[in-house]
């Protein structure tokens, strides 16, 4: 469906023989072929990547059965692999420029590490004759600089190590809790001959990680569930990201439980259709106020989620007094780190599964579904409100929303009522530049789905060249950027802070739209509610590559 505008693809049998290596090659099986099929019998024939010197060798006579995504910048060659990584559900492989382009990728590695996506990040490294002196392009301890972000970090100390150290980071990658995994190669490895015996051994390896929770401590929970006056669900990222969306509906329907999101500050992903009558909303995302809104609920059990993402700090009680928590995470950190409560370690899905074949229906009242919200004050320019609403009206019913608005994401969140599994990706980090890229690789792997990413003037310029790539192999986002000309989340927490005077958060002039012409997204900017909902209308329809909707909307915080 998109092409690879002209640079992607090369079937290596066709090019002649330039070089002798490429004749040994043709009688022995080297690093880079063995390689290569490890990759294959992971599926992962897809490369994100921004080629530099160090990369080529393993580049070259690119072959015809893989495919290259190229980002002109590296924070957004990880943003896009976060994106398809997370709507597949399946590792993507991100391909950077040794020491400079890890440098630049780090803040997406982080954003990769918190929305726990199944990252292989490869670097080359300068050739190995070279690295003790230290010449140019050499990365320098290239374990180092990603390791906070990785699940492991490594560069073999042979060249016969790297398909191995390739098959043992995707494992690494795909157990949970998920995550990227990098690997340093030096860039004369490749044309080495493999070790047979060890890609044999990488070749027949498979690791599943799918662990059920303690049975015991998921019969306890089911009789404290039942015991309960009045329980309440909240509902995290890894419910979706585990496969257990339909389970968590079920549970929350026989026991009659209302449901809340985990604060919007770390919810990557929707845990419950936003539109069921027993969910009631966000929490808030700092410890006081997020206390005041469990008020009354005896039991919280937390699935999927972190034991609160907490931000900004406002001090109170953990929880209400006489209430009880119990966590259900895949994640042993989360679990560990945890103020309050008792935590149950295993996979999401398998322990809702569980919890439903220990309960019986619950005699408890039905939650009441919350009101919708009301029609927008009208205004010139329009609120973040009414540009939400204006989407709302035109939402496919099979829309994916990746968001990076910081300013509207509740209303976003309030007016669209999202309700089918994979429909929403947002950065559990709290970085920015991540909405723009992800949205590319969501749209790639969801080709069916149509997407929307929506996002301020400000965050867009963290990974603007996304456009580039949304251009050039004609992927059908629709961006629908909000421009209020500041940045307004920062404005906000200025005046939380009381620190008056702060420079830099105003962004007179900076046009999206204009830009996104220049790098060959057809764009518009409109001014109304239904000039808005139409230009996203005929956007939305289109196939044959992005289109950028830009609508100026008024300061503030909109939360409805």
């Amino acid at each position: 469906m998109y092409p690879d505008a002209g640079f992607a693809k090369r079937n290596c049998n066709s090019v002649p023989l330039r070089h002798p290596c490429e004749r040994i090659e043709r009688t022995m099986t080297t690093v880079r072929e063995a390689t290569l099929d490890v990759l294959r019998a992971h599926g992962m024939t897809r490369i994100f990547g921004n080629p530099g010197s160090t990369e080529l060798p393993m580049l070259r006579d690119f072959p015809a059965d893989f495919s290259y995504v190229l980002g002109l910048q590296e924070l957004v060659v990880v943003g896009m692999a976060d994106g398809f990584a997370q709507a597949s559900g399946r590792p993507a492989h991100v391909n950077l420029h040794t020491a400079p382009g890890v440098g630049n990728a780090v803040g997406g590695i982080f954003n990769a590490q918190a929305n726990k996506s199944p990252l292989l990040i490869t670097a080359g490294q300068q050739v190995r004759a070279q690295i003790t002196m230290e010449a140019n392009l050499v990365n320098r301890d290239a374990v180092l600089g990603p390791q906070p972000y990785v699940k492991w970090s490594h560069e073999p100390p042979r060249a016969q190590d790297v398909p191995q150290a390739i098959a043992r980071a995707i494992h690494h990658a795909s157990l949970p809790p998920r995550g990227p995994a990098f690997v340093s190669i030096p860039m004369d490895d490749w044309e080495l001959k493999a070790d047979d015996d060890l890609d044999r051994s990488a070749l027949a390896r498979s690791v599943t990680g799918r662990a059920m929770p303690d049975p015991l401590a998921l019969e306890e929970l089911a009789q404290l569930l039942n015991e309960a006056r009045s329980p309440v669900l909240v509902a995290g990222p890894d419910i979706d990201a585990s496969g257990g969306w339909e389970a968590a509906v079920a549970l929350a329907e026989l026991q009659r439980l209302p449901v809340w999101a985990t604060p919007a500050t770390g919810g990557g992903r929707l845990g419950f259709p936003e539109d069921h009558a027993n969910f009631r909303g966000l929490l808030p995302p700092a410890i006081g106020p997020l206390s005041e809104a469990l008020k009354g609920h005896d039991l919280v059990l937390v699935v999927g989620s972190s034991v609160f993402p907490y931000y900004p700090y406002i001090p109170g009680p953990l929880l209400p007094e006489g209430t009880s928590l119990v966590q259900i995470t895949s994640d042993p950190n989360e679990a560990a780190r945890a103020p309050m409560g008792r935590a149950i370690v295993g996979d999401v899905a398998l322990a809702l599964d569980r919890l439903f074949e220990l309960l019986g229906p619950s005699e408890r009242p039905a939650p009441q579904a919350r009101p919708l919200p009301g029609e927008p004050v009208q205004a010139e320019p329009m609120s973040g409100s009414t540009a939400m609403a204006a989407l709302a009206d035109v939402w496919p019913q099979d829309g994916i929303a990746v968001v990076e608005t910081p300013s509207s994401t509740v209303a976003l969140r309030n007016r669209l009522r999202l309700s089918q599994p994979g429909s929403y990706y947002f950065s559990s980090s709290g970085g920015l530049g991540f909405g723009i890229a992800a949205s590319v690789g969501v749209q790639l792997a969801q080709p069916e789905r149509p997407v929307v990413c929506v996002l301020g003037e400000g965050s867009a310029q963290y990974g603007i060249t996304a456009l580039w790539t949304a251009a050039a192999y004609r992927i059908p986002v629709t961006f629908l950027v909000l421009r209020n000309e500041e940045y307004m989340i920062l404005k906000w927490f200025a005046e939380f802070e009381q620190a008056k005077g702060v420079p830099g958060l105003d962004l007179a002039g900076l046009d999206v739209a204009s830009v996104a012409e220049a790098y060959g997204v057809p764009s518009q900017e409109v001014t109304t509610r239904e000039e808005l909902a139409e230009a996203l209308r005929a956007a939305i329809a289109v196939e044959d590559g992005p289109r950028l909707v830009q609508a100026p909307v008024a300061s503030g915080m909109w939360l409805d």
